[in-house]
């Protein structure tokens, strides 16, 4: 989106930077504060919200921002606003109520606190872009519908992969090419990792724990290849998907491992493969229906066909997130979100042997694992999301390897994303096994 920069200096130069609030403050968060407050004309971090509002203004500190004012309602951080003093606070609505704010960023990893979030900054009017595919793949349909209500933009994040899959996707649909695969590409797959296994890993690189396993575990690129998938229409061919599949070579040759007739039949498909290079980027492959493009194709070095490989061999994260705050508020273009029902869901699946009593652990913990799998098959079997997992009681063992169903579990009281999953499923028509 080479237009976005020209967009952004004009804003720049007219004294009219684009305002953005922040929910969250975590390692990601610090990337995007750094990312906006130095390297980014056309646009301001005004806000940031964190439960630890120390955390909040430490995300500010770490971008080199002096000064910044801690606030405790609407009219305080309008009036910080308005003085251009940087604000922080452990509330995330006072950035929703705000009219000093144009977009919302959620960068949280939470679902039901997130989803309160979110819809509140649609009843305020306000563009949202979540770097949360956990809660665009359990809830991002529903929050999609709110969010064309309210006539605002609901988007998830460039930089991430499945941004960058989206706008791989978009580019590839352009050349009149008809993308079948979306692929992730990731650097290790066991889903028996846990917390501890990790610890050293996440301390080298001043990151959680928890949300490292869940990227070692497939939990994480689960619930991205849903939100793609959810984005485009796409499914899976089993659950899971490959399961990691290993291809220690380069993604071009994975045009001869993929069967082009169960791509067509199936109308398109997400999954990830392990080890392939260039990493750890993201590839799409697709089709050609057109004799004579075919021919040019072949010219310029992608083959004979019939599957196509086009790839990003890099995802840069917070650098590209300013990207998706511009194309929201200047272009009312969201980098990727959900179109319809949903497709895929990502079920929970024990990592462990799991007795009746225990209470499950959050995603990327010691318990259990995210797959992905048909939205149809995951309503049809009653399976549990992985997205409202944390908290559920066990009511039966559960053993190794076998996905947790909605029958083995008690669900916590009065949770939001209950009352969501049950309205998402109303919504769309679809079977509904929330309390």
């Amino acid at each position: 989106m080479i237009i976005v920069d020209k967009a952004l200096a004009e804003r720049e130069a007219e004294g009219n930077p684009i305002r953005v609030g922040m929910v969250g403050a975590g390692f990601m968060a610090q990337g995007v504060a750094n990312q906006i407050c130095n390297t980014t004309p056309g646009m301001v971090l005004v806000a940031i919200s964190n439960r630890n509002a120390d955390k909040a203004r430490g995300c500010f500190e770490y971008a080199g921002v002096k000064g910044a004012t801690a606030v405790d309602s609407v009219a305080a951080l309008d009036a910080a606003i308005a003085s251009s003093t940087p604000a922080y606070t452990d509330d995330p609505f006072v950035l929703t109520g705000s009219d000093g704010i144009d977009v919302l960023l959620e960068v949280t990893g939470s679902i039901d606190f997130g989803a309160g979030v979110v819809l509140d900054a649609f009843k305020q009017g306000k563009h949202v872009v979540v770097m949360n595919p956990e809660l665009d793949s359990t809830l991002g349909p529903l929050l999609k519908l709110y969010a064309d209500e309210a006539g605002v933009v609901y988007t998830t994040s460039d930089g991430d992969q499945p941004g960058v899959q989206g706008n791989l996707f978009r580019y590839v649909r352009g050349l009149g090419a008809t993308p079948l695969l979306m692929g992730n590409i990731k650097g290790l797959q066991d889903p028996y990792r846990n917390p501890t296994t990790q610890e050293g890993f996440a301390r080298q690189w001043g990151q959680n724990p928890w949300m490292v396993t869940s990227f070692a575990d497939g939990t994480k690129v689960s619930f991205e290849q849903a939100t793609v998938a959810n984005a485009f229409g796409l499914t899976v061919l089993s659950r899971g998907m490959s399961r990691g599949l290993e291809h220690r070579a380069h993604v071009d040759e994975l045009t001869k491992v993929y069967d082009v007739d169960e791509l067509r039949a199936a109308g398109g498909a997400i999954d990830y493969v392990v080890g392939a290079t260039p990493g750890p980027g993201v590839f799409c492959l697709a089709t050609h229906d057109d004799p004579k493009q075919k021919h040019y194709l072949n010219l310029y070095k992608l083959g004979e066909g019939p599957l196509y490989s086009f790839y990003q061999p890099y995802h840069l994260c917070h650098f590209e997130t300013p990207t998706s705050l511009a194309r929201a508020v200047l272009f009312g273009d969201p980098t990727m979100a959900p179109d319809g029902a949903p497709k895929v869901e990502v079920v929970a699946t024990a990592k462990v042997d799991l007795k009746a009593g225990q209470q499950l652990d959050a995603y990327g913990g010691y318990m259990h694992y995210g797959e992905a799998e048909k939205a149809s098959v995951t309503a049809e079997e009653r399976l549990l999301p992985q997205g409202v997992a944390e908290g559920c009681r066990l009511v039966r063992d559960v053993p190794k390897d076998q996905a947790i169903s909605y029958d083995d579990v008690e669900l916590p009281e009065g949770r939001l994303c209950d009352r969501l999953r049950a309205e998402q499923a109303n919504r769309f028509d679809m079977v509904s096994v929330a309390a």
